[in-house]
């Protein structure tokens, strides 16, 4: 089958359409599983000095139709300029562009060798792909890694605890390429095959839910959602001029807790909260004794360090004394939204972050305590990463905590995305999650995927949020990223096996 060019690029431009369409909002789940299929068709047989182009034009496309909120973010609380903000949506889809080169470049040339070796090549290459560009230096991101289509079937997100996320990059890539090679080949033998396994995945999407167990809690935690408008920056005077709704908030915390009590919980932090600012420590301390319960809360932290004072961006713990017993400061920073990576070269950007200064990264995954167990807090963005949230289940969490603040987002598709992606580190670790957030989604998620209470959007409230604790280790929280590194192995030993067979 040798497709002409203008039916490749056509390909590869579906192929991004369809997979970044299969995100919230859009919300196309099924279109994942055949988006890889076209990217693969589009690359095999392809010349190699065209082959990159089909890579290409997908990142191309995929990138700037399911992250149209960054363009968004970047206007309205950077003040940068419309044609820089749209320009910078460009640049992250010529980066990821430049990453999926490669896999058109691979397919391409296993192609070369055959048809199935080019298709049995491309989940590996794909999977391997994905990890790649989470672990980029400095810009690496899984945000929207393309298996969380797949976590829409309780039953395939169960595979996650085995292989974390990419073992579902893999099966949307498997899939595609097995329909690619259908095509290619077409052959009523292959296309029965096909078939069968589309209606595998079709029963066990539909009815393995039902083997999937329940979770019985036993605790609850009062998830208290802010609700502050998001705002470039903040007076002086801010606790005082917003004391009525700091004293709303401190009483929705105190009433649950006496009602039910419970581990009080505050979001990453909306406004200008520090416990180095008399007014506002005094306020924490006072809803942790108030209620008699420990309060967790995200703050601004600030420390010294050689005369110069750093910035954190923290979790703190309150025992029911009002004493700070605890704290995480945040480690994966948000690249320019917290910090200006490269700041001397990118002017442009310093704006992001002119308000607060570029944070301090922390240094340590540590691990709290209540009574009841250990938890592990993780803040906002580091919640897309699955070996730094696994480093809290390995450090001997036994309950996953997120706080985050999803105001910058707006109503884009950001938040339900963050929330799609966040829900995966609770079966990967088979914990519960606690996630709190300034204007939601703020819910409780069981280990096994199931959301188990959600508070609603864009409102001032607290959710008693069930949950319980567990000291059992999955495969991956036990062993890591395993199996993408198996994937990374079995694409060098392909490449190199369609190399040598050329060169022969």
């Amino acid at each position: 089958m040798n497709l002409p060019r203008y039916a490749r690029v056509l390909l590869a431009i579906g192929s991004g359409a369809a997979l970044g369409l299969a995100f919230p909002n859009y919300n196309f789940y099924l279109l994942a599983w055949i988006a890889m299929g076209m990217l693969v068709l589009a690359s095999a047989g392809a010349p190699l000095k065209e082959a990159p182009l089909y890579g290409f034009l997908h990142g191309q496309v995929f990138y700037p139709v399911c992250l149209p909120w960054v363009d968004t973010v970047m206007r309205q609380y950077g003040n940068i300029d419309p044609w820089v903000a749209a320009a910078f949506v460009g640049l992250i889809g010529f980066i990821g562009g430049l990453i999926c080169t490669m896999f058109s470049t691979g397919v391409a040339l296993a192609s070369r060798k055959s048809k199935l070796l080019a298709c049995v090549i491309a989940p590996f290459l794909w999977t391997a792909l994905e990890y790649f560009r989470t672990n980029i230096p400095i810009i690496g991101s899984s945000w929207d890694l393309s298996g969380y289509p797949a976590t829409n079937s309780l039953a395939l997100l169960q595979i996650a605890s085995v292989t974390g996320i990419y073992g579902l990059c893999f099966l949307i890539g498997a899939f595609g390429a097995l329909l690619a090679y259908a095509v290619l080949v077409n052959t009523a033998r292959v296309w029965k095959i096909a078939g069968c396994v589309a209606a595998l995945f079709i029963v066990v999407a539909l009815g393995g839910s039902r083997l999937v167990p329940a979770a019985t809690p036993h605790y609850v935690a009062h998830l208290v959602q802010t609700n502050f408008p998001q705002s470039e920056s903040y007076p002086p005077d801010w606790l005082t001029i917003h004391a009525g709704e700091l004293d709303q908030l401190e009483k929705i915390s105190v009433d649950a807790a006496r009602e039910e009590p419970g581990l009080i919980i505050w979001p990453e932090v909306p406004a200008p909260f520090s416990l180095q600012e008399p007014l506002f420590a005094a306020r924490a301390s006072r809803i942790a004794r108030d209620a008699n319960n420990y309060f967790l809360v995200g703050v601004l932290d600030w420390k010294q360090d050689a005369g110069k004072y750093l910035a954190f961006n923290s979790a703190v713990l309150l025992n029911p004394a009002g004493q700070r017993i605890y704290s995480y400061n945040k480690i994966h920073l948000l690249p320019f939204g917290e910090y200006v990576p490269l700041r001397g070269w990118l002017t442009f950007a310093k704006r992001l972050t002119a308000d607060l200064s570029d944070f301090t990264p922390g240094s340590t995954y540590s691990v709290g305590q209540i009574p009841q167990g250990k938890f592990g807090a993780f803040i906002c963005y580091e919640a897309i990463f699955p070996s730094e949230v696994r480093r809290f289940t390995a450090g001997g969490a036994q309950l996953l905590i997120t706080i985050s603040n999803d105001g910058w987002f707006g109503r884009s598709s950001a938040p339900e995305q963050h929330m799609f992606m966040a829900r995966v580190r609770a079966v990967e670790n088979r914990r519960w999650l606690l996630r709190d957030t300034n204007n939601g989604y703020t819910e409780s998620i069981d280990p096994y995927g199931r959301t188990a209470a959600q508070l609603a959007i864009d409102i001032r409230g607290q959710l008693t949020a069930p949950y319980d604790f567990r000291s059992d280790l999955t495969p991956y929280a036990r062993f890591g990223d395993w199996f993408s590194w198996l994937c990374i192995v079995v694409t060098v030993v392909l490449l190199g096996f369609a190399l040598v067979k050329r060169a022969n």
